[in-house]
């Protein structure tokens, strides 16, 4: 499987957009963790990757989207990314994800990529703006990797991101990409109405033989305005992610990311671990995408290094959340966060000014933590990766209380047809 996977690198992506992907995102990537390593070690905190949502716009209206994507445009313009990217840059950093919103909807999103040759960046999109123009343009610039969502069949996407002929239009800009050797990625948001046709090794081996060269799996979370619940994984069908993700990196010639788990299967939060904070498009400094709740800015007038480590509303998420779940906070305690906002006065980030009420209506549930069924990685390369670069950098230390839970939904199923919910959690 490793001997097909480098044969496809070799023969399938440009060679010089290779050597940047393993130079830029790979070696001083690495180099970027280590740097955080030493910083904790020290007492000192700056995230060795950020996400940074540079548009709230787009063109579709998703399910479960927690941008404010039909408010009035906000972005970050181009000094203020170039001023945000060199400073963490100054900090080691060299990855980073840029997000909106749809990224391709920023009209300086190409020459901000362009005026950054020594960092690399994964860019979240639908895909719909990836033209021919465009993917050469991309090519060109080589630091780009775009990350294409798919979010079901023809029929199932059109529901899910609330539009017509949206899968058709992503397949465009996936297509556009390979026919240009653009080392391309296809990720998809798994929910109760996509599971069964995506997550399946004929869509892999779909994607393969197309020459996408990496996928990402990512569970559905309920949240914003319009949560659908009803869209959420049960237990097991968490447990069949997981094991699907695992199962796939071991035989099959493509890149799986997982960003939920260690290489021993045990769940963490990236954000909770320091490993990522993420930058909203009013300049907000959020612990992660879903969590629209803030103190500090990058319009602050201070260092960006001195913000991230001085910030004690970061520094209790941190510590807070780790006390409490290796899960996603989000879905599990979300009076965690209330509690948090209050304590600090943090600001509602969103334009719709909901955020508190989003959090304090949802009803807990089960993330990517479930103690005791833990799925270690098959493929050695990817535990000695994530041995390396991503694992819960001691976030969960002593003061992390192991913990069952009782799950009321076998119970419940017998008697009716409600989702899953957080049960209570015993210390064992």
């Amino acid at each position: 499987m490793y001997l097909r996977m480098a044969k496809r690198l070799l023969v399938e992506t440009d060679k010089r957009l290779l050597w940047k992907l393993f130079y830029q995102a790979g070696w001083k990537g690495l180099r970027s963790v280590q740097k955080h390593r030493k910083r904790l070690k020290r007492g000192e905190f700056f995230p060795p990757f950020l996400y940074i949502s540079i548009i709230n716009s787009c063109n579709l209206r998703c399910q479960g989207c927690w941008v404010d994507v039909a408010a009035k445009q906000t972005k970050i313009d181009l000094a203020a990314l170039n001023r945000t990217v060199n400073q963490a840059k100054e900090m080691g950093n060299a990855f980073f994800g840029i997000l909106g919103g749809e990224p391709f909807l920023h009209k300086e999103l190409l020459d901000f990529l362009d005026g950054q040759p020594d960092a690399y960046f994964q860019v979240f999109t639908n895909g719909h703006f990836i033209t021919d123009e465009v993917a050469k343009r991309l090519r060109k610039m080589g630091n780009v990797t775009p990350l294409i969502s798919v979010e079901g069949s023809e029929i199932v996407s059109d529901q899910r991101r609330g539009r017509d002929g949206v899968f058709s239009k992503s397949m465009e800009g996936i297509q556009n990409c390979l026919n240009n050797k653009v080392l391309t990625g296809v990720c998809t948001s798994i929910c109760r109405t996509n599971i069964d046709d995506l997550l399946t090794n004929q869509w892999v081996e779909r994607l393969i033989e197309m020459g996408v060269m990496y996928c990402w799996f990512h569970v559905y979370r309920p949240v914003g305005p319009e949560s659908n619940p009803d869209l959420a994984l049960d237990t097991d069908q968490l447990r069949r992610v997981r094991q699907f993700v695992v199962d796939t990196r071991a035989t099959k010639p493509i890149i799986v990311i997982d960003a939920y788990h260690d290489g021993e299967g045990r769940a963490l939060c990236p954000a909770v671990t320091g490993f990522t904070h993420h930058i909203g498009p009013g300049g907000d400094i959020e612990p992660c995408p879903i969590i629209q709740l803030a103190k500090e800015s990058i319009y602050d007038q201070r260092p960006l290094a001195e913000v991230f480590n001085t910030s004690q509303f970061l520094r209790d998420f941190r510590e807070i959340t780790a006390q409490h779940t290796r899960g996603c906070v989000v879905l599990e305690r979300p009076d965690l966060l209330v509690q948090l906002a209050e304590k600090h006065g943090a600001r509602d980030t969103t334009q719709r000014q909901t955020a508190r009420e989003e959090l304090l209506a949802t009803i807990p549930r089960r993330s990517q933590y479930v103690p005791g069924i833990e799925i270690k990685e098959r493929s050695w390369a990817v535990r000695l990766a994530k041995w390396l670069a991503f694992n819960d950098f001691g976030a969960y230390g002593k003061h992390f209380q192991e913990q069952r839970w009782i799950d009321p939904e076998s119970e419940q199923r017998a008697s009716n047809n409600s989702l899953p919910v957080l049960g209570e959690r015993v210390r064992v």
